[in-house]
């Protein structure tokens, strides 16, 4: 086997579930579970059933570029939500995939050169998929940390170039998982410069990108950042998005990567051998998801309706603060992240996840040790009820 396998750490879910091996949550209580970003919102109905009346093309190979109407549909959603005029060319620059987590790891396989020596850049805390994929394609992962210090987005203009130099792919994902955190436009623009001087590509995971507070202004892109650099071939640049938390579709397992063409193409060979085409039944399905906004913009109203309420019951006994996007909180606990995380379980059978499962020591330090992530996906009276017993669980260490 794969000796890099070996330098896998456990998935953050199998070490909650080793942490709360032999706690028993308070049977009075019913579960409340915080601790998974899976959503809970209705799927859109329209979808199902397109979904449902193209189950007949289950008999059909599906191909790997994807069928011609979905990467068009995809080019034209991009083109109008990051203003990329004169646009995106839905045959060199889309490559729709099996949700994002699939594609953000075989991307990185496809893109990375074998080499000790080199790095894949990705902020810390992180989704655990960078790291895994860095050491399965042969380079060493390089964590950049996020706290409160810096607005849980990495100081890339502190990164020494020597760092620079060994990078071979830079992940950052923006809204921020479990921040929330939302690169601004200019850094994104340096962040472009820096990898024209270093040659290094930037793949920005914005799988969070569509919920964010109604009214406010939607987050900026990586595409949108090339865009208004005139930069309409991209150059070093693709983007992950995908309707899991978009469209509450986690199960349709679609999503798409955009962006160079130069990237694209080979990364599409590698697709071809890997074998991963979407089934055109769910092709079909995405097409309508992405033409619609009307349950996107529902979306965001029902995740609004839970910050204000649950931010509005831990307020004066949580140090916690509303993301600028994205569904989870992160906030301080009060006494260590694991033992929170324990006896919040056992005693009011509410589930979250410790901070430092979504991170990496360096150097002594973890970002996110103190800290626990509370994804609210649950319905509203169960986030309520959460936050309630999270309140009198505090009020009673």
């Amino acid at each position: 086997m794969n000796t890099d396998l070996e330098r896998l750490q456990p998935y953050p879910f199998e070490k909650l579930r080793a942490l709360l091996a032999g706690v028993t949550p308070n049977p009075d209580l019913r579960p409340v579970a915080l601790s998974i970003g899976e959503p809970k919102h209705a799927s859109p109905g329209f979808v199902l059933d397109m979904l449902g009346s193209s189950l007949n093309k289950a008999a059909v190979y599906p191909t790997t570029q994807g069928l011609p109407e979905l990467r068009q549909g995809i080019a034209e959603w991009l083109t109008m939500r990051f203003d990329l005029n004169p646009g995106l060319d839905a045959d060199r620059n889309v490559i729709p995939v099996n949700g994002t987590r699939e594609a953000l790891f075989s991307f990185t396989q496809a893109a990375v050169r074998r080499d000790p020596k080199g790095l894949v850049v990705s902020p810390n805390p992180f989704y655990q998929i960078y790291e895994g994929a860095a050491f399965l394609a042969g380079a060493e992962p390089h964590y950049l940390a996020c706290d409160e210090t810096n607005g849980f987005i990495p100081e890339f203009d502190k990164v020494p170039a020597s760092i620079w130099e060994r990078c071979q792919l830079l992940f950052i994902c923006t809204p921020g998982n479990p921040t929330g955190a939302v690169i601004p436009l200019e850094a994104l623009q340096n962040l472009i410069r820096l990898a024209d001087r270093y040659d290094f590509i930037i793949a920005s995971d914005e799988c969070y990108s569509e919920i964010y507070a109604p009214g406010d202004t939607p987050p900026v892109g990586l595409l949108q950042a090339c865009a208004a650099m005139d930069r309409d071939d991209f150059a070093r640049c693709v983007v992950f998005h995908s309707l899991s938390k978009r469209s509450n579709l986690p199960g349709l397992r679609s999503g798409f990567v955009a962006g160079d063409a130069s990237l694209l193409t080979p990364y599409l060979t590698y697709r071809t051998y890997h074998g991963c085409a979407m089934p055109v039944q769910s092709q079909l399905a995405s097409v309508a998801a992405w033409q619609d906004e009307a349950h996107v913009e529902e979306n965001r109203e029902q995740y609004q309706a839970k910050f204000d309420a649950v931010l509005d019951i831990l307020h004066g006994v949580m140090d916690v603060q509303r993301p600028d996007a994205g569904f989870y909180l992160w906030p301080r606990t009060p006494i260590d992240d694991e033992v929170f995380t324990r006896r919040l379980l056992a005693e009011q059978n509410v589930s979250v996840v410790p901070g430092r499962y979504l991170s990496r020591d360096v150097d002594g330090y973890n970002p996110g040790a103190g800290r626990v992530r509370m994804a609210l996906v649950a319905p509203l009276a169960d986030c309520i009820e959460a936050a309630q017993r999270i309140r009198r669980f505090i009020e009673g260490l």
